[in-house]
């Protein structure tokens, strides 16, 4: 019996050298590349990813939100305190209620672009 070979196996080999890189100034920074690597690990979280669709919707306080996703106000917070280090949504108080919504169209579309993937 012979083991089938993976697709890296069987593709064909070049043999020519060509000069196909990518010039250091169209490369991103490390600095950046870890940013960005930590920006997805946010996103990688199903809570997170539950409020930050929430607030795509409207604006909302602690309470309401923990309301509509079933949870308590203390795990809401502590998941809005990680999605604001990560400037993803921002806050505005009225009052004693503090409202969050998210902190721009990116984030917006991020969620956007990422459910339509998913989708397809």
């Amino acid at each position: 019996m012979t083991k089938k070979q993976s697709p890296e196996e069987t593709a064909p080999i070049c043999q020519e050298r060509h000069n196909h890189h990518i010039s250091l100034e169209h490369m991103i920074s490390e600095d950046k590349i870890y940013a960005l690597a930590d920006l997805f690990k946010v996103f990688g979280d199903p809570t997170r990813i539950r409020i930050l669709h929430a607030l795509s919707c409207r604006e909302l306080c602690v309470c309401d939100i923990a309301e509509t996703l079933g949870m308590t106000q203390s795990a809401i917070s502590h998941q809005l305190r990680v999605l604001k280090q990560s400037r993803l949504v921002t806050y505005r108080r009225e009052g004693k209620t503090i409202y969050y919504s998210l902190a721009d169209n990116h984030v917006h579309t991020i969620l956007a672009q990422g459910l339509e993937h998913v989708m397809e």
